[in-house]
Parts: C-alpha cells; structure tokens; sequence
C-alpha cells in the first residue's frame, strides 16, 4: 500500500513538471506538419526515417534556450528582443512571422474542415471550418491560462492515435531500423525539397516565441513564488526534452505510415492531411483511416491556440499592450482581439480560394528565412551574462544550436535556390 502512494506520488510529482515544452512539441504536430511527414513518406518510402532522429536534439536545444530565456527574464522573447536588440530586427522578424502564422492557421483550419466531412460529408467542409474557428475563440477567450493549458494538456493525447496506425500493418522492422540509424540523402531536387520541408516544420520560429512567453507565464501564475534555480530548471529541460521527444515520435511515425503503406500502394503524392487519410482508407481500412482523421481535429485544435496566442503575445509585447490568456477580455481587449482577427483572416482564407498548399509554401518559406537569424539572436541571448546572469547555455546546448543555425541556414538557401530554379 504505501510502495503504490509512492508510486502515485511520483507520476503526481512527473505529471505536474509537464507544462509548455509538452503542448509546446505536441503542437509542432499540427495538420499542415502531418502533410509534410505524410507528403516525405509517400514519396519516399522510409529513406527519411533519420530525420526524426535529427531533429529531436535541435528542437530539444533551441527551445530549451527559448524555455530558460522565459523563465530567467520573466518575459517572452519580443520583449527581450525589443530591450536588448534594434527594433527594425524585431519588425523585420514581425514582418515575416506574421503572415505565415496567419497562412498556417488557415491551413490547419482547412485541414480540420476537409477531415470531418470525411467523417460526417453530409455536412460541407466550409460548416466545419466556421465551427472549429467558433469553439476555438470561445475557448481562448472563456478560460483562462491554467484551464487552456489543462485542456491542451489532454488535447496530446490525440497524438498518441499516430502511434497506433504502422501496427495495424505487416512492418518490415528490419528495414525500418536502418533507414531510422542510417541517413539516406538523395541529391535531387525532390528529395532536398522534402529535407528543406522537413526542418521548416519541425524547427518553427513561432515556437520559439510562444515557448518563452509561456514559461514566463507558466511561473508568474502557477509558482510566484519561487526562485529560478538548478531544481526549476531541471524541471523545465524534462518538460521541453518530453515534448520535443513525443513531436518527433509522432513525425517518425507518421512517416512510417505514409511509407509502409501509401509508397508501397504507389501513392506519391499527399498535399493534404485529408489526401492522406483517403488514400489510408481502401489500403488499411475504415479504422486506420478515423484514427489518422480524429487525430488530424485533435492536433488542430492544439497548435491553432498555440499559432493564434503566440502571435497575440508577441505584438502585445511590442507595443506594450495587457496580455495574458489568465485576463479577461475587458482587461486585455487589444489581445484577445489580434487572436480573433487572426482566426478569422485564417478562416478567410477557404471562402477567398486560397489553397492550403499555397499557403504551406508561404509559411515555409517566410518561417525558413527568419529561423536562422532567429537562432542566431537565441544563441547570443542564451549566453549574454547580462541578460542570463549566471544561467548561460552549456557547452551542449551551445554545439547542438550551432548545428540547429548551420542546419537551418543551409535549408534557408537551398529553400531560396529551389524557389528560383523551379
């Protein structure tokens, strides 16, 4: 009896350390990154299994630096910016971020609508559209911080139903362990494109911002109390570290699915979530093909308060608006009315013929040039004494965010070359 209080006392204790590193990983995952995994494993097959791999200490890293930055300056990192650095950096970083959060989040709206009439087609895309955008700004405005985050908290679950599809197939396992531990680089236009693609959403600028506002908020609201030390920190890097890890097992296993069964079947080409669970259905089944839909809605409606509030923070932080998700609407209206513009100009986009592969080529390109200078500033940041005081980056998270910047830069300039050789 008291082993199992033990016990339950330390998955109590384990539980309570998750906070915005899991939402913020869980929310990477979102419809538009589906169609990116599922995009890479339908054309390729399992030959980009190792990115997976690749990306979870960069991710790991930058948004460790992003989580410290937060939690050591008390403030989101448009603040730090905007004390520390030139603003016309930080409106230029603005400039970029802006549209392609809006872009993103229209996709993701879209991806929502197209797979709950897959489920439900007596009812049109456009009325689930309209619908997932109401019950999201309903909920960003009603609740406040500790409850949005509860129920984000539970929305990555959702994620969990990616894990399930590759066992309802035979799986060459074999096969799959090599191309995880043995990088495959095929030096052709395809091929690059999908790497370029690949890094662009898993390592998103605006998962730097809303990782560092978050953890400021996190402690300001659920522990004022408290000292940043080696014990909180310690804590943080758990969170960040689990949320990162479950991103990219949830990537690697979309990948997975899309190349055991859609490239096998000859199905090379997914440009959107609902190409993909289509193209599951005939070839897996009914079941395979609802898990892959209700976990496209549940990965929606986490990472679309995630694109939305972390743009609000960041033009509240530049222009010194009230913000928070713990406010009010009467305390904090200009916030709360840049997350409802944003929501509808996203929703906007399937009622003006935008298509949501357009509006991924946008976002990919706008987040690809802004993320190395972006790292580049988080690097300085992470290892100015002045603003980090005694807590500055160790030499682990320094290499692995050079590579993360060498990494990035390379894709920003392949991504540039791609554009104007296509």
């Amino acid at each position: 009896m008291a082993r199992s209080v033990k016990y339950s006392a330390r998955i109590k204790k384990f539980l309570g350390i998750l906070g915005p590193g899991l939402v913020t990983g869980a929310s990477d995952d979102d419809p538009s990154g589906i169609a990116t995994y599922s995009q890479a494993g339908a054309q390729f097959g399992l030959s980009t299994l190792w990115t997976a791999l690749l990306t979870f200490p960069l991710m790991a890293a930058i948004q460790g630096m992003c989580a410290r930055i937060g939690l050591v300056t008390s403030q989101g990192l448009t603040v730090t910016l905007k004390q520390y650095y030139s603003k016309p950096l930080l409106y230029v970083m603005l400039l970029f971020s802006f549209p392609a959060i809006t872009l993103n989040i229209g996709a993701d709206i879209q991806g929502m609508g197209a797979v709950a009439n897959m489920i439900f087609p007596a009812i049109p895309v456009p009325v689930f559209c309209i619908g997932f955008t109401g019950i999201l700004m309903f909920a960003i405005i009603k609740y406040p911080y500790q409850k949005i985050a509860m129920i984000l908290k539970w929305l990555c679950l959702s994620l969990l139903l990616y894990m399930v599809v590759p066992f309802m197939v035979k799986q060459d396992w074999g096969l799959i362990v090599k191309n995880t531990f043995i990088p495959t680089i095929k030096f052709n236009k395809d091929f690059l494109s999908i790497l370029v693609a690949l890094l662009g959403t898993t390592i998103s600028p605006y998962l730097f911002f809303w990782q560092a506002t978050m953890e400021a908020e996190d402690i300001a609201h659920s522990k004022p109390t408290v000292i940043v030390n080696k014990q909180v920190l310690g804590d943080m890097k758990t969170d960040v570290n689990i949320g990162m890890f479950l991103s990219n097992v949830v990537m690697f296993f979309i990948i997975l699915t899309a190349g055991s069964v859609l490239f096998p079947a000859g199905i090379k080409q997914i440009n959107t979530v609902d190409q993909a669970a289509k193209a599951l259905e005939p070839l897996t089944g009914k079941l395979t093909y609802f898990i892959f839909a209700i976990g496209v809605m549940g990965t929606g409606l986490l990472a679309i308060p995630v694109l939305a509030g972390a743009q609000s923070y960041m033009l509240a932080e530049t222009f010194g608006w009230d913000a928070g998700l713990d406010k009010k609407f009467p305390q904090a209206k200009a916030f709360y009315v840049a997350i409802i513009i944003s929501l509808l100009i996203g929703l906007s986009l399937d009622f003006l013929g935008v298509s949501p592969i357009k509006a991924l080529l946008y976002t990919a390109i706008s987040y690809g040039l802004t993320a190395p200078v972006l790292i580049a500033i988080i690097l300085h940041i992470g290892n100015n004494k002045k603003i980090m005081q005694e807590h500055t980056n160790s030499k682990l998270s320094n290499i692995l965010g050079f590579i993360t910047l060498i990494l990035m830069t390379i894709a920003a300039i392949a991504l540039i070359y791609l554009l104007f050789t296509s």
